[in-house]
C-alpha cells in the first residue's frame, strides 16, 4: 500500500448526503457475504454469537459435498482435478450440466448424461435446503435496507442485483409492505417476461430486483419460465450462462443485459455489498461498463483488507471510477492508500463517525467497517437522521473529483450533524 491517506470522513459525508436524497439513481449489488453477516442461533433467532443465516459460496459448497451420498461424492471427486485450484459448487455444477448435455449415452467417469443429468438435480436439491432460510423475526440488516428504500420519496427506483438464490431481500420488501419488481407477471404461475425488464415504466416507487443467478422458486413449464413460490432448488439454480438450452438461458441474458444498461446509464450509482468480484461473469460485465461510462461510479464495499480483496482492487487500479472501500484502506480513482480520518472539526462529528469507523479495529488503528453488510445497512437506514448540505465537493459523483483529503485536513461537516445516532 502506497503512502497516500484517505480520510473516511469526507466520502462518508458524501455518500450520507445522497443516500438521505432521492435524486441519484442508485443500484445495489449483494452478493453471497449479506447474509453471512446475519448470525442466528439453532431457533433462526439473531444471535451475534450464532451460526451465519446462509454461508458463503465456499461454505455452501464444503456443506454439500459433505452431504452428498458415497457414489455421487465420488463422482464429484473425479471432476475436481479438472475444474483448476480451489472449485466452487458452482463451477462443479457447470461441469455435471456440460457433461449431461455433451455425453448422451456415452459414459464419462462411469456416468451417461442422463445420469449427470440427476446428480445435477440432487445437488440444486441440497443447495436448495441450505438457501431456504427464512428472513428472521426480528429486524434485521435485511429490514433496515429496506427500510432505508422506503423511507425516500424517488426519482428512479432502486435497482438491487443479487446472485443470491434466497428469498431475504424479496421477504424484507413483503413484511414491509413495499412494492418490487423481478421480471415476473401474473398471479397463479408468475411467468417470466424479458420485455418488461427493458421497460421503466412503472413508478420509482416500485424496487427492481433481479436475481442474476436465478432463484429458489424458479422452474422451467412448458415453454417459460415460472415463478412457483416454492422453497426449492430447481434446475434453474446457476445454469451456465452460454452453454445452456434457449428457454432457460432467457433470463440471464436478459438480467445480465439490465446490469449492463443501468452501468451504461449516466449518472448512476452502484454500490457493491458482500460481493467478492470472484464471479467473473459479473465482474467482467462492471469492467467493461466502466471502461464505456466514465459518468457511472461503483463503490465496492469489502469486508478484509486491500491486500487480501485482489479481485476488486486490481479492477478498482484499472477502473477510476470504481472505488472499493476495504477495512484498512481503499482504492479511490485509481489511488491505493490507506484509510486514516482528520481531526474531528466538532464534538457531534463523533457520533457520525462511529456508524463507519471503528476507532479501537485493527490493533487500535481504526479500521473501516461498512464492508460488513449489518454495519452498511445500518448506515443506509441511519441516513434519514440528519440533513446533510451539498459538499463541497462530491466523491463518488463525479470520477474527476478530489481523491483524497488530508488526516489534518478540516472535513466539511453538515449543519444539524448532532443529531445523528451511532
Amino acid at each position: 500500500m502506497s503512502d497516500t491517506i484517505h480520510n473516511p470522513d469526507r466520502f462518508m459525508v458524501d455518500l450520507r448526503q445522497i443516500l438521505s436524497q432521492g435524486r441519484k439513481r442508485i443500484g445495489l449489488l449483494v452478493g453471497a457475504g449479506a447474509p453471512v453477516s446475519v448470525r442466528v442461533n439453532e431457533e433462526g433467532k439473531l444471535d451475534q454469537s450464532g451460526n451465519p443465516l446462509i454461508p458463503d459460496v465456499a461454505g455452501i459448497t464444503k456443506t454439500v459435498l459433505d452431504q452428498l451420498e458415497e457414489a455421487d461424492r465420488a463422482c464429484v471427486d473425479t471432476l475436481l482435478p479438472e475444474l483448476g485450484p480451489n472449485p466452487n459448487i458452482e463451477t462443479i455444477l457447470t461441469r455435471i450440466r456440460r457433461l449431461a448435455q455433451a455425453i448422451g449415452a456415452a459414459k464419462v467417469h462411469g456416468l451417461a448424461g442422463p445420469e449427470y443429468e440427476k446428480l445435477a438435480e440432487r445437488i440444486c436439491e441440497k443447495i436448495g435446503a441450505i438457501v431456504a432460510a427464512p428472513l428472521p423475526e426480528e429486524p434485521n440488516p435485511f429490514t433496515e435496507l429496506v427500510s432505508w428504500i422506503g423511507g425516500t420519496h424517488r426519482e428512479h427506483p432502486i435497482e438491487i442485483f443479487t446472485p443470491n438464490y434466497d428469498l431475504l431481500i424479496e421477504e424484507a420488501f413483503e413484511r414491509a409492505r413495499l412494492p418490487y419488481f423481478d421480471g415476473f407477471t401474473g398471479a397463479h404461475r408468475p411467468f417470466f417476461d424479458p420485455t418488461t425488464i427493458t421497460d421503466d415504466k412503472l413508478p420509482p416507487r416500485w424496487s427492481r430486483v433481479w436475481k442474476i443467478h436465478g432463484s429458489l422458486g424458479w422452474n422451467v413449464i412448458g415453454d417459460g419460465i415460472v415463478r412457483t413460490g416454492e422453497r426449492k432448488a430447481t434446475t434453474l439454480i446457476y445454469p451456465d450462462h452460454l452453454k445452456y438450452d434457449h428457454i432457460a438461458r432467457q433470463p440471464y441474458s436478459a438480467l445480465f443485459e439490465r446490469l449492463r444498461k443501468f452501468l451504461t446509464t449516466p449518472d448512476s450509482l452502484l454500490l457493491c455489498t458482500g460481493f467478492s468480484f470472484f464471479d467473473a461473469h459479473i465482474t467482467s460485465v462492471i469492467d467493461e461498463a466502466l471502461a464505456a461510462n466514465s459518468h457511472t461510479a461503483v463503490l465496492a464495499f469489502q469486508y478484509k483488507t486491500l491486500a487480501d480483496e485482489p479481485s476488486a482492487v486490481e479492477v478498482a487500479l484499472r477502473r477510476p471510477n470504481l472505488s472499493v472501500y476495504a477495512s484498512d484502506g481503499a482504492v479511490i480513482f485509481g489511488v491505493s492508500g490507506r484509510w486514516q480520518p482528520g481531526q474531528p472539526p466538532t464534538e457531534e462529528w463523533a457520533s457520525i463517525r462511529r456508524t463507519f469507523w471503528n476507532a479501537d479495529g485493527a490493533g487500535g488503528k481504526g479500521q473501516f467497517i461498512l464492508g460488513d453488510f449489518a454495519k452498511l445497512s445500518r448506515f443506509f437506514a441511519s441516513a434519514h437522521a440528519i440533513e446533510l448540505r451539498p459538499a463541497s465537493e462530491s466523491a463518488v459523483a463525479a470520477p474527476d473529483a478530489v481523491v483524497t483529503t488530508p488526516a489534518a485536513a478540516p472535513v466539511d461537516v453538515p449543519d444539524g450533524g448532532g443529531d445523528a445516532q451511532p
